[in-house]
């Protein structure tokens, strides 16, 4: 129903929260529900795939449990990523 001036009674639906962005592929995220930090690979089905920094199987966690790793724990994978390449379990 309007009021005199044109406005309307009825509240307005509330908004959906807007879904967080998703990174670039290989950055380094961390997954808080499981104190994690992968490699974001992409999305698919409004879940996000984490991979192992030294290789290994993806898991996937909800955009909101994940947030970027902060400078030690990226220094931390480089340096596992680096010394998993020196033993050759890399390429």
């Amino acid at each position: 129903m309007s009021t005199k001036y044109g406005a309307s009674d009825e509240q307005e639906p509330p908004h959906a929260p807007t879904p967080t962005p998703a990174p670039a592929p290989s950055t380094l995220m961390v997954d808080l529900s499981q104190d994690r930090v992968g490699e974001f690979r992409g999305e698919w089905c409004g879940k996000w795939s984490l991979r192992p920094v030294g290789g290994g199987v993806e898991w996937t966690v909800d955009p909101e449990d994940v947030r970027p790793a902060d400078p030690i724990q990226r220094l931390r994978a480089e340096l596992t990523r680096a010394n998993r390449r020196s033993r050759g379990e890399l390429l």
